[in-house]
């Protein structure tokens, strides 16, 4: 009696299989590769500045960032010195301005009167007031420890930071910080590709990380039993 065989044919994936599997493909990106840098930072003049597409402007704030971390950590100038010098200096160019006026027939220095308008300064007020209320909404969010993986997180990143304070100045905080601003953006412009591959790599790891610290520590912790409490109306 000859046995059959049955050929097998190779499965085919579909348009809508493979459809399938790229929506559960993970899409981990930093910026949301989705929408560009400059739309993620805001499109206006904040954005030019961080990816030097106004380069005048942007090399101009660096220059001036390094001359202020240099004057204050490098040669440990006081504020209220630095302050009261430039104040001196430019009393002394404006008295120079308005008594060489009249020998070379120019207009004496005109200061305008108002430097920063009510509106703007409003607006920038309701600003930082609108963000400063979100931020301690969201530590106020993290601290009551709904999110256990987010408050441990929080809780290292203070701690480091805390470490980083001690050993460095203020002044080199700020200024570091400002270099961040200033290159991370356009570098991640250039090379997005690769830090989303470190990026999901790393986030990985951490999520490895945490699942054995819950496995070996936090599970490990005794819990009293949860009673329910019962209203009694007499």
């Amino acid at each position: 009696m000859a046995t059959t065989q049955r050929a097998t044919v190779p499965h085919v994936r579909s348009d809508s299989e493979s459809d399938d599997e790229g929506r559960r493909a993970p899409n981990v990106s930093v910026f949301r590769r989705q929408r560009p840098v400059h739309r993620f930072l805001g499109g206006r003049k904040v954005a030019d500045v961080l990816l030097w597409r106004d380069r005048n402007l942007s090399a101009g704030m660096l220059a001036g960032a390094t001359a202020v971390w240099f004057l204050f950590d490098v040669a440990e100038y006081n504020f209220v010195t630095l302050l009261c010098h430039a104040a001196l200096l430019g009393m002394l160019l404006l008295f120079l301005w308005s008594v060489t006026a009249p020998l070379f027939d120019r207009a004496p220095p005109r200061v305008p009167e108002v430097i920063v308008s009510e509106h703007a300064f409003r607006e920038t007020a309701m600003a930082v007031h609108r963000k400063l209320e979100r931020s301690v909404a969201v530590l106020y969010d993290i601290a009551c420890g709904k999110d256990l993986k987010k408050f441990l997180s929080v809780i290292g990143s203070l701690w480091v930071v805390a470490v980083i304070g001690d050993n460095c100045s203020f002044t080199t905080l700020v200024y570091v910080g400002f270099l961040c601003a200033l290159t991370l953006p356009v570098l991640y412009e250039r090379y997005g590709t690769e830090v989303d591959h470190l990026v999901a790599k790393g986030g990985e790891d951490l999520k490895k990380f945490y699942r054995k610290v819950d496995a070996n520590v936090l599970d490990k912790i005794p819990r009293g039993p949860v009673k329910s409490k019962r209203a009694h109306f007499h």
